[in-house]
């Protein structure tokens, strides 16, 4: 089947079309630009630029993958969780376009997605879940970081989740305190590289605990007040870089530790990771360099799948049509805060 896909969970407009598993096209328009001036996402202005960009991006895809629209089979877009405006435009074109074509629609859960992005490698990129085993999935983003526990294609358990600031959300607040421009989690890390990891001691907030819960919060404070009482060290270059590989080597350090120790008391020897940080280079490479240590297999996201795509959501829509787990029709509506336990 051929299934073309939406997601506008935030702010980037995105549409895919999808076969048999392969991604055709994956076409992502981004407001990176558009949002910078006011240092984050404007909600009301990502659904004005979701509305403006998604017809010309779908057909971009259409175009690159070389399908006609009488060749869609099912139309697919997020559910949630998102941002609800922006939600709104995806999932109503979805359903519009679904009830033209008087094709299947099917919500999908931005997160669940994420889980299943791991396993499609390769170029052209793949789905390949015959290789699927049991894994213990990071999910790692500017709103959310969260532990899963996946015990086969489409059953799964929430292990752990952010209590309060999400690992992204951090690399961005303490970006903004030192004065690099928004979004700071790519300027960090590129930055962090010319740095040392171990100029500054800041706190590994829960790395000790035995659930699976994250906080980033007391971090982000801890580098404010730090910065109040040593605000030139923000100003030199070299201790520019430096703060950014210490801010940046906590943060990893407790991603990495959590994951592994998950994974273990799961008892799974398979580890995954996906989301926006997972762009992150030190994260990648210290994932892969732990999980070698304790013989686990690793499969990270390849990076244009990390960050919010359509490309994710037509696989798995694709996966749950094969599944007969479709469950969603054209009478659905958005769920901006939908539990991934729920999905």
């Amino acid at each position: 089947m051929a299934v073309l896909a939406f997601e506008t969970s935030c702010d980037e407009t995105s549409a895919a079309v999808i076969r048999g598993g392969r991604i055709l096209a994956n076409v992502v328009s981004s407001q990176v630009k558009l949002h910078a001036e006011y240092g984050g996402v404007v909600p009301e202005l990502a659904a004005r630029e979701h509305l403006r960009n998604l017809v010309p991006v779908a057909q971009s895809a259409l175009d690159q993958s070389g399908v006609q629209s009488r060749e869609i089979e099912a139309v697919a877009a997020t559910r949630g969780p998102g941002l609800p405006g922006a939600l709104m435009v995806g999932l109503k074109s979805a359903q519009a376009l679904a009830f033209v074509l008087r094709r299947p629609f099917v919500g999908v859960h931005h997160h669940e997605a994420h889980l299943y992005s791991p396993w499609i490698q390769g170029r052209p990129s793949q789905a390949r879940f015959e290789t699927f085993q049991p894994n213990v999935s990071l999910i790692v983003s500017g709103g959310h970081t969260l532990l899963v526990h996946v015990e086969s294609t489409l059953k799964h358990r929430l292990l752990g989740s952010t209590m309060d600031d999400a690992a992204g959300e951090c690399f961005d607040k303490v970006g903004k305190l030192l004065g690099l421009a928004y979004p700071a989690g790519p300027e960090m890390d590129r930055l962090a590289r010319e740095g040392n990891p171990s100029a500054f001691d800041f706190p590994r907030p829960m790395i000790n605990e035995r659930n699976h819960d994250f906080s980033f919060s007391g971090l982000k404070t801890s580098v404010r007040y730090f910065l109040r009482d040593h605000p030139e060290l923000a100003q030199e270059a070299k201790s520019l870089r430096d703060l950014c590989a210490s801010v940046q080597c906590a943060i990893v350090d407790v991603l990495v530790s959590k994951t592994v120790r998950a994974a273990r008391q799961c008892g799974v020897h398979c580890v995954t990771a996906s989301g926006g940080v997972t762009c992150n280079s030190q994260l990648r490479q210290r994932l892969a360099d732990r999980c070698a240590r304790d013989h686990l297999e690793l499969l990270l996201a390849e990076p244009s799948l990390c960050t919010d795509n359509a490309g994710m959501i037509g696989v798995l829509a694709e996966l749950k049509i094969q599944r007969d787990r479709s469950g969603t029709g054209l009478e659905e509506d958005i769920l901006p805060g939908w539990k991934l336990e729920n999905a």
